[in-house]
């Protein structure tokens, strides 16, 4: 399996981020659908809201755990999850879910209002 390529720093130069190993470390869990998957850090219970470039990638964070918010810097090492590829077919500003429970994976749905 290859690693998927992220935007650490945010200047647009992608980096590439490790596999995720199978079998990797425990985290807490929750029911989505019929499925159980760890549950991921809620960064923050609002959306990122963001200026994107048509054709362009982004690698949403879907851990929780990144430190550039609302994009992967890697954190997930170790984890069972991935960031997300997200390319906008025009340049707009859109909002990235914060919360990462979001149904809508990278865009707010407004789960976060759901959140304890």
């Amino acid at each position: 399996m290859t690693g998927l390529a992220f935007d650490r720093e945010g200047t647009g130069g992608l980096q590439t981020a490790p596999p995720v190993p199978r079998g990797a470390a425990a985290m807490p869990i929750f029911q989505q659908g019929n499925s159980q998957m760890p549950s991921p850090h809620i960064a923050q219970k609002s959306p990122y809201v963001v200026d994107v470039e048509a054709g362009k990638t982004y690698y949403w964070c879907a851990c929780g755990d990144s430190k550039t918010q609302p994009f992967c810097d890697g954190s997930h090492k170790g984890t069972s999850f991935a960031p997300l590829a997200y390319m906008p077919d025009q340049s707009k500003k859109v909002a990235l879910c914060g919360c990462k429970h979001t149904k809508n994976q990278p865009l707010c749905d407004g789960s976060h209002m759901a959140l304890g």
